[in-house]
């Protein structure tokens, strides 16, 4: 456990399955920090609200960032709020059944900014 705790991390995913090792890494930062005892929120935006829809392990695995599918997994696990931009989803083709499964919701691009002002650290991918 860290001896920095409680404080507010907004991790934002905006890349897409072909960023391998960004979306993983992005994961494995937002677990390790809630692992760690910090308030974790997830927002996906732009390419990244693909990545809820991996559907089986081995699909997408980053070079020492893990497997996306086994992170999705443990999400679903976690106290991790999840946002998913809406109007990055519906541009593409995703209705509410992406959320299935997942303590997330569809929200609008103010969230991202609000989000981003109550955070201790932003961290990027």
């Amino acid at each position: 456990m860290s001896i920095i705790a409680d404080n507010k991390v907004l991790v934002n995913i905006y890349s897409g399955l072909k960023s391998k090792n960004k979306i993983t890494l992005g994961l494995l930062a937002a677990l390790t920090a809630e692992n760690e005892g910090h308030q974790v929120t997830l927002f996906l935006e732009g390419e990244g609200v693909n990545i809820l829809n991996c559907k089986k392990a081995g699909e997408i695995v980053g070079k020492g960032t893990g497997d996306l599918y086994e992170h999705l997994e443990n999400l679903k696990n976690s106290n991790v709020t999840i946002y998913v931009s809406e109007m990055s989803a519906q541009s593409r083709g995703y209705d509410k059944t992406l959320l299935n499964g997942y303590k997330a919701e569809f929200v609008m691009p103010n969230v991202l900014i609000e989000e981003s002002i109550k955070a201790d650290s932003v961290l990027c991918y």
